[in-house]
């Protein structure tokens, strides 16, 4: 560590807070008190940490900064979902929701400060991007959103960003999350969700990944992918299959393939049998999503019968299909809505 640098206390390891202890003076087993305080119980102060003298804090206070996602908007739709926004260090907001089902919620967080794939249908596309969120900034959004519903179940990364491009902040947070001595919670019950970036796809494979893939598919046809995800220029679809493949070969897991229909762009009976020999690959199955109104973007929800023939095509093929209801959509907490708009909204006290 650079005596120059001012390292975000969570981005430092567990041996690195030993030999920093050390090196001042204090006894080892600080560190796994501090660290304690870090993932366990997710302070978000340095005076948080009472079981360590006044002196250690200080300590820490003077040589790391502690930059924290704290809650600052919340907004509670009349379906129960809860969209927050939350303030970073430096100003920037992102935007996370809970999503409550029962005696289950799950909470869809953020990777990053907006989007530079720029998807066409997307409201945090518009946005472009600023910058990556740390890995505390991303267990920061868990804890707070986890704190809005009786139990949290399950954990989304479809907020803000694309995780593949902010990989190793995503991984190590998961990590924490997973961990025994962090948040505990099954990887099982992680889904991360992607356009599919091949050689993020085949890292996190050989990673070793253990929470679930989901791919945000919503063509599949290269040039009519293109239209809506520009990023796919980069790479055909022939790509990611081969890296979907390999990764199933290796992990032995079903994937998730995420589809919007877009009216009359991508849910006739010929997207769905492209979709259909797309999906013959690999043991998949198929989220169907209503698309949610994003001004200035020139697309409409798909027509309920046509909803209804390009699902009933896909399950006469005997694929697993689920059609996920929009949620949130009164306060553009729904999928694509995200654009750290709630400022402008009535705001709702949840608490």
């Amino acid at each position: 560590m650079s005596g120059k640098e001012i390292l975000d206390i969570r981005s430092v390891t567990r041996e690195e807070l030993e030999n920093f202890f050390l090196q001042h003076g204090e006894k080892k087993f600080r560190a796994g008190q501090a660290y304690d305080w870090l993932w366990k119980k997710s302070c978000q102060s340095f005076n948080a940490m009472t079981t360590l003298s006044k002196e250690a804090r200080q300590l820490l206070a003077s040589q790391f900064s502690f930059n924290t996602a704290s809650v600052a908007i919340k907004q509670q739709s009349s379906d129960g979902t809860i969209k927050v926004a939350f303030g970073l260090h430096d100003g920037f907001q992102v935007e996370g929701v809970m999503i409550p089902s029962g005696d289950r919620a799950t909470a869809c967080i953020s990777s990053q400060v907006g989007c530079s794939l720029g998807c066409n249908f997307c409201a945090t596309g518009k946005l472009g991007f600023t910058r990556n969120l740390t890995t505390g900034e991303i267990v920061d959004q868990v804890v707070h959103l986890s704190n809005l519903a009786p139990h949290l179940s399950n954990i989304v990364f479809m907020g803000m960003g694309e995780p593949f491009l902010n990989y190793e902040a995503v991984k190590m947070a998961i990590e924490k999350i997973t961990a025994t001595d962090g948040l505990a919670m099954s990887p099982q019950r992680i889904t991360v969700s992607s356009i599919g970036i091949p050689k993020m796809i085949r890292k996190m494979t050989d990673d070793g990944a253990k929470f679930h893939f989901a791919l945000s598919l919503h063509a599949a046809n290269d040039k009519k992918r293109e239209k809506i995800i520009p990023f796919h220029r980069n790479y055909s679809l022939t790509e990611i299959i081969d890296a979907l493949k390999y990764y199933y070969a290796h992990s032995h897991k079903r994937l998730t393939i995420e589809y919007i229909l877009l009216g009359k762009f991508n849910d006739t009976i010929a997207d769905a049998k492209e979709l259909a020999v797309f999906c013959k690959n690999f043991p998949v199955k198929i989220n169907i999503i209503e698309y949610n109104p994003v001004k200035e973007t020139g697309f409409i929800k798909s027509d309920p019968e046509d909803e209804k023939a390009f699902v009933n095509f896909l399950e006469k093929r005997n694929m697993v299909v689920n059609v996920r209801k929009s949620r949130g959509q009164d306060i553009d907490a729904a999928c694509g809505q995200l654009a750290c708009h709630s400022r402008n909204k009535q705001l709702i006290n949840i608490l």
